[in-house]
């Protein structure tokens, strides 16, 4: 009796603890400013929790940086016009995005145009300013 009452409150505490455990929040960005970026797509992954992608910046001296780009749910993205095949290596991009806020190459997806004009708009990310 006692080992069937642990198991089953090991199962409950497991279940309840779950959404804390994936839910987190977009303090990591500075939602109080944009930068905008231009470069080829290098990555684009369309997996839960968020899509991300990756982008190649050239500055004017030649330098490569790669950032990374977190995006919302493929759910919401599909609301959105997005689909799995909407970005592909070698695609040229200009992105606005929320910065990281420790200066890292990265930040939160506000919209992008892609290579043929066409715009795309994103969510906030959650946890608000």
């Amino acid at each position: 009796m006692n080992r069937s009452l642990i198991t089953l409150l090991s199962i409950v505490t497991l279940v309840y603890s779950a959404p804390a455990y994936v839910h987190h929040s977009g303090a990591m960005y500075d939602q109080t400013r944009t930068v905008e970026i231009a470069g080829a797509i290098t990555e684009f992954k369309w997996s839960n929790p968020h899509a991300t992608f990756r982008v190649d910046v050239t500055d004017e001296s030649g330098k490569a940086t790669n950032w990374a780009i977190v995006m919302g749910s493929p759910n919401n993205l599909v609301r959105q016009g997005w689909k799995r095949t909407t970005l592909k290596s070698g695609d040229r991009v200009t992105v606005t995005l929320f910065p990281l806020r420790d200066g890292g190459p990265g930040g939160y997806y506000v919209s992008i145009v892609l290579a043929d004009g066409t715009r795309l708009d994103g969510d906030p990310p959650e946890g608000g300013k």
